[in-house]
C-alpha cells in the first residue's frame, strides 16, 4: 500500500491531470498509507521543496530564456556587439572568461551554458565575426560556439576554487585533512591562484589563435 503513490502518479499523468495536484495527492496518500500524520507529511514535503529549490529555480529559467529568444534576444545581442568597434570574437570571449573567473572567485553565479552562453555570449561572439568579415559558414559558427562554451568551462572551473568557501575547495580540504594533511580552504584557494592565472593565459593564447584563424579564412575574402 505504501507504493500506491507511484500508481497514482502514473495514472494522473496518463490522464493528463494537473501535475501539481497529482503529486501532492499522491504524496498525501503515500504518507497516510505509511501511517504518518498530516503534520509529518507536510513537514517532509516542505523540507524536500526547500532542499530542491535550486533545481526548481534552474528549471524555471529555461522557459524564460526560450521566450526571450523567441522575441529577439539573440538578434538584439548581435546588434549590440556590431556597434562596438575593434571588438573581435577572441577579445569578447577572453573578456567573458575573465568575468566568469572573477565571478567564480567571488562565488557569484552567472548560470552558465543554458541561461548565458547559448542566448547571449555565443550570438555576440558570432556577431563580432559577422560584423568584421560578413557572412561566415556553418563550420566556423560551430567553432565559435564551441569556443564560447569552453570559455564558460574554463572561467567557472578555475575561478570557483579561488573562493575559500566553495564546495570544491571544502571537499579538497576535508579530503586532505582526512588523509592526514593539515590544510584549510584558504590554503587551497591560495594554491589555486597560480593555476587560475596560467589557465587564463592559455585562454588568451587560444582566443588570439582563433582571431588569427578567422582573419586567415575570411580576411582575404573581404578585401
Amino acid at each position: 500500500m505504501v507504493l500506491i503513490g507511484i500508481l497514482m502518479v502514473i495514472v494522473g499523468f496518463a490522464l493528463k491531470l494537473d501535475s501539481i495536484a497529482v503529486i501532492i495527492i499522491s504524496a498525501l496518500a503515500t504518507g497516510f498509507a505509511a501511517n504518518m500524520d498530516i503534520t509529518e507529511i507536510l513537514s517532509i514535503l516542505g523540507n524536500t521543496f526547500v532542499n530542491q529549490r535550486l533545481i526548481t529555480i534552474f528549471i524555471l529559467t529555461l522557459p524564460v530564456i526560450g521566450i526571450s529568444e523567441r522575441y529577439g534576444l539573440k538578434e538584439k545581442a548581435v546588434e549590440l556587439i556590431k556597434q562596438v568597434k575593434n571588438l573581435s570574437t577572441g577579445k569578447l570571449l577572453t573578456l567573458y572568461c575573465l568575468i566568469r573567473q572573477i565571478a567564480g572567485a567571488m562565488s557569484l553565479r552567472i548560470s552558465g551554458h543554458p541561461q548565458f552562453v547559448r542566448p547571449l555570449i555565443n550570438p555576440m561572439a558570432q556577431g563580432a565575426a559577422i560584423s568584421k568579415y560578413g557572412k561566415i559558414d556553418e563550420k566556423t559558427e560551430a567553432k565559435i560556439k564551441a569556443a564560447a562554451a569552453s570559455m564558460d568551462n574554463y572561467g567557472n572551473f578555475y575561478g570557483q576554487n579561488l573562493f575559500l568557501a566553495s564546495s570544491g575547495v571544502l571537499l579538497i580540504a576535508n579530503t586532505l585533512s582526512d588523509l592526514g594533511y593539515a590544510t584549510s580552504g584558504l590554503d587551497i584557494a591560495k594554491a589555486s591562484i597560480p593555476v587560475a592565472i596560467i589557465a587564463f593565459g592559455l585562454v588568451v593564447i587560444q582566443n588570439i589563435l582563433l582571431d588569427k584563424r578567422l582573419e586567415r579564412e575570411f580576411g582575404k575574402k573581404n578585401k
